[in-house]
């Protein structure tokens, strides 16, 4: 018999030891390696719920875009922009009101996908993701979780049909917005297509193939997706650097401006031209003469003055180089292509000139120019913009609003001012009036700049203009821009008066 002396029980005994201490050891490690996995777990299933349960790859959001019917789509009225109907297969399909609203608010067909707002606010319209946080996070337990929601926009479709009225047969945009609260009221794209025909089953592969091979390019938000030379509205932004740099004043002259109205200004080896208005004869235009005669001439001085650091650093506290904030995707507009050495990504002084009146690599899209006109008009405050107001679930009866949400202060209110009045100096001047007719509002005060932006070769250029009123206590900022329509007084601002007008006139109703 082995005592608990023997060689045996010690033996025994020293392999008990280790086994001791491997529990004590392999214990945390797995207290460890199931607080990692509820982690995740949690992450996962409560953090990340939402994202994971709205991604456009999962099963349930593709099932959910089939089978069931779509929250309504209304503008700032109540009136409603799409809905659905079903086909004879007792499947849902959408119906859009009128083709004004197509590039903004897109299609949902079952071939083709999701565009626009319905893209963006898929989840939402299919009852993916619910307005209610905690009503989402339990919805797996509901043996009904889907429950479309409708999207309320701020956009009005009587100024939509407005825009697409006046911009007829011609290629453009439109883009109408509050500019105290960043509200989208029209946001116009054109040629425009029928939606509904995308949607319908019946109609969608043959309106698509058409759609595909017109070279107009329908399908593209010109106002959010549209890069222009933007021409002399840029001249908008340059003051905007040059007053809040204070390399410009309000009282800034250049001696050697009148002279070079007659023969150019000579900026190493390029002479900026400029003489399309003589009547100036020799007077040194200060800052509200040079906006209201549209002077390349002391733009490309005050460029030089400013520098490109602070050109392109100003431009970006309006939104230059950088996606917008926005309910739909936004191209990104730049003051220049960058890459280069002299400062700001400028090549040179003459891209820096040319850059300042709005040629050269400048390109912009017209969300971002009326957002510079909105940032002007509200005392140098910009605004986020947005398109979708509410939220509401029929189901439940819940509603989520989106109100206004300040972005950034851009300038001082006295600079803002500054430009505000030259900009109803360009409008209701005795100068400006030549190269914004009709862009006044009767009764109104008016601000504005219109811009020709050049585009080489023998078509005609593009036609721009953008501005606000009343300028005492601004309603409505515009950017209205015309492909190939001329000069900016001939086509973009008489029609960004017409639409101004109509907007009032919808506020006396």
């Amino acid at each position: 018999m082995t005592g608990r002396g023997s060689p045996n029980a010690a033996l025994l005994s020293s392999r008990r030891a280790p086994i001791g201490r491997n529990i004590s050891r392999v214990g945390p490690a797995l207290g460890l390696a199931f607080a990692v996995l509820a982690g995740g777990a949690g992450y996962w299933q409560v953090l990340e719920a939402s994202t994971l349960s709205s991604a456009a790859d999962n099963p349930a959001v593709i099932a959910a875009a089939r089978n069931v019917v779509r929250g309504r789509i209304l503008d700032r009225t109540g009136t409603v922009l799409a809905t659905s109907k079903k086909d004879k297969n007792g499947e849902p399909y959408r119906v859009y009101v009128d083709n004004t609203i197509a590039p903004v608010v897109g299609y949902a067909s079952r071939q083709f996908g999701t565009a626009g707002l319905e893209r963006a606010y898929n989840a939402e319209l299919t009852g993916i993701t619910l307005a209610d946080p905690l009503r989402d996070l339990l919805k797996k337990f509901d043996p009904n979780p889907y429950d479309p929601q409708d999207l309320g926009l701020s956009m009005s479709l009587a100024l939509q049909r407005a825009a697409v009225a006046g911009l007829g047969s011609d290629i453009g945009a439109v883009v109408m917005l509050d500019p105290k609260t960043g509200e989208i009221l029209a946001m116009v794209s054109t040629p425009t297509y029928d939606a509904s025909d995308v949607a319908n089953p019946a109609t969608g592969a043959r309106t698509f193939a058409a759609i595909q091979r017109d070279a107009r390019n329908p399908l593209l938000n010109r106002p959010t997706q549209g890069l222009y030379v933007p021409g002399s509205v840029f001249k908008i932004v340059t003051s905007v650097a040059g007053l809040g740099s204070k390399a410009i004043s309000a009282g800034t002259t250049y001696a050697e401006q009148p002279g070079a109205e007659k023969n150019g200004l000579l900026v190493d080896g390029f002479r900026v031209r400029d003489g399309h208005h003589p009547f100036t004869g020799t007077t040194a235009l200060d800052y509200a003469h040079a906006i209201e005669v549209s002077c390349n001439i002391w733009f490309a001085l005050a460029g030089m003055d400013i520098g490109g650091v602070a050109l392109d650093d100003w431009a970006g506290r309006l939104g230059f180089g950088q996606p917008i904030p926005f309910d739909l995707p936004t191209a990104v507009s730049q003051v220049t292509n960058g890459g280069g050495s002299y400062g700001g990504g400028f090549t040179d002084q003459v891209e820096l000139a040319n850059a300042a009146y709005g040629q050269g690599e400048t390109l912009v899209t017209p969300l971002q120019m009326a957002l510079v006109a909105a940032t002007v008009a509200n005392g140098g405050v910009l605004m986020k913009p947005h398109l979708v107001t509410s939220l509401t679930s029929p189901k439940s009866g819940r509603r989520q609003t989106i109100g206004p949400e300040e972005w950034r202060r851009v300038l001082g209110t006295d600079d803002a001012r500054t430009i505000a009045l030259a900009m109803e100096q360009a409008v209701e001047g005795k100068w400006g009036q030549l190269y914004t007719s009709g862009a006044a509002v009767p009764g109104v005060r008016t601000a504005g700049k219109s811009g020709t932006a050049q585009l080489g070769g023998t078509g005609e250029p593009n036609s721009w203009f953008i501005g606000f009123a009343p300028v005492n206590d601004p309603q409505i900022a515009i950017a209205v821009i015309v492909e190939h329509g001329g000069r900016g007084g001939e086509r973009a601002a008489p029609l960004a008066g017409q639409l101004m007008k109509a907007f009032f006139d919808l506020q006396k109703k």
